[in-house]
C-alpha cells in the first residue's frame, strides 16, 4: 500500500483544523479517495472522527445477493465476542431494534440510550455495551426513496464520551451523505476485486506476517502500547517495538491505524480481542 497516494490515508496534523465547516469540506473531499475497507477504516479514524469523534463504527449495506443489510465492525476498544456477534449480525435482535428505532424516527439521526434495551434477551449485549462504556449510541442510514422500509446502509457509532456523541446529531445529519457514498464504493470496489480473483485460503503467513506479528496486530487495534503489550506477552518492550517496526514495513503501512486497517483488509485478525499468551510459553 503507497499511502502517499491516497489522502485518505494520511492523518491531518493535530490543530490544523478549527472551523467544524472546514473540517467537513475536507472530510467530503477525502471521502471521494476511498475505495478500499482499509481506506476507509482510516478515513474514519482521522477525517472523520476529528468530526464525530467515536470508538466504534458499525456500518452495514444492503447486499443484493443475501437480501440483507451486511454489517462490518470496527472498534478500537476491546469488545466482549457476544456483542461482536451481536452488531455483525444483520438479523441479532440488537441491530433489528436500532434500524427500528431510527425508522420511528422518520430517517433523522436517533440518539438511543443503552439502558433502555429492556427486552430479556437482549440483557447480555445491553451488559457488554455498558461494559464497553458505550452508554449512548448514535444511528442513521439510507433509505430507497419513496420507500422508507427499505434500507440502502446504516450507520452505528458509540464512544465512551457519550455526552459529546449526543450533541452531534446534527453534524452526522451533513456528514451522511459522505459516509454512505464511501462505503458504497467499497462494497462495490470490493465485490469488484473478489470477482476478479477466485477466494484463496488464507495462509498462516500473510505478506510475510508471522503468527506472533499477528498476535501484536491484535493488541495494536485494542490501542495497547509497547510496555502494554510487553506485559500481555512477557516479552520487553523493545521486542515488540521492533515487531511493530517489521510490520509497518510488511504491510507498507505508515503509522500503527494504518496496520491495522491492512491486516483487516487482508483478515489477518480474527473478530475477537486477542488473548494473551500463557507466560510460560511466551516466546521474543
Amino acid at each position: 500500500m503507497h499511502t502517499n497516494d491516497n489522502p485518505a490515508a494520511s492523518t491531518p496534523p493535530a490543530g490544523d483544523i478549527h472551523d467544524p465547516a472546514e473540517a467537513i469540506v475536507r472530510a467530503a473531499e477525502s471521502a471521494l479517495t476511498v475505495r478500499r475497507r482499509y481506506q476507509f477504516f482510516v478515513w474514519t479514524q482521522s477525517y472523520l472522527s476529528r468530526l464525530l469523534p467515536h470508538q466504534l463504527a458499525v456500518c452495514g449495506a444492503y447486499d443484493r445477493a443475501s437480501r440483507e443489510l451486511v454489517f462490518d465492525v470496527f472498534n478500537s476498544v476491546s469488545l466482549e465476542p457476544v456483542l461482536m456477534d451481536a452488531l455483525g449480525d444483520a438479523r441479532s435482535l440488537l441491530m433489528q431494534h436500532w434500524q427500528a428505532c431510527w425508522l420511528e424516527a422518520r430517517g433523522k439521526p436517533a440518539v438511543l440510550q443503552t439502558a433502555d434495551l429492556a427486552f430479556a434477551s437482549l440483557g447480555t449485549v445491553r451488559d457488554a455495551l455498558l461494559a464497553a462504556q458505550f452508554r449512548t449510541v448514535l444511528v442513521h442510514g439510507v433509505s430507497r426513496p419513496q420507500r422508507p422500509q427499505e434500507i440502502e446502509s446504516f450507520f452505528v457509532f458509540a464512544a465512551q464520551d457519550d455526552t459529546a456523541l449526543a450533541a452531534l446529531a446534527g453534524r452526522l445529519e451533513l456528514l451522511l451523505p459522505h459516509i454512505h457514498g464511501a462505503w458504497q464504493r467499497v462494497q462495490a470496489v470490493e465485490r469488484d476485486v473478489v470477482g476478479i480473483s477466485a477466494p484463496q485460503p488464507t495462509p498462516i503467513r500473510v505478506g510475510g506476517v508471522t503468527q506472533r506479528e499477528r498476535e501484536i496486530l491484535g493488541w495494536l487495534r485494542e490501542g495497547k502500547s509497547n510496555q502494554q503489550i510487553a506485559d500481555e506477552l512477557g516479552i520487553s518492550a523493545l521486542t515488540v517495538k521492533n515487531h511493530v517496526q517489521k510490520i509497518l514495513r510488511k504491510l507498507g503501512a505508515a503509522n500503527r491505524a494504518q496496520a491495522v486497517a491492512q491486516a483487516m483488509t487482508l483478515q489477518l485478525l480474527d473478530r475477537t480481542p486477542a488473548a494473551p499468551l500463557p507466560r510460560s510459553r511466551a516466546m521474543p
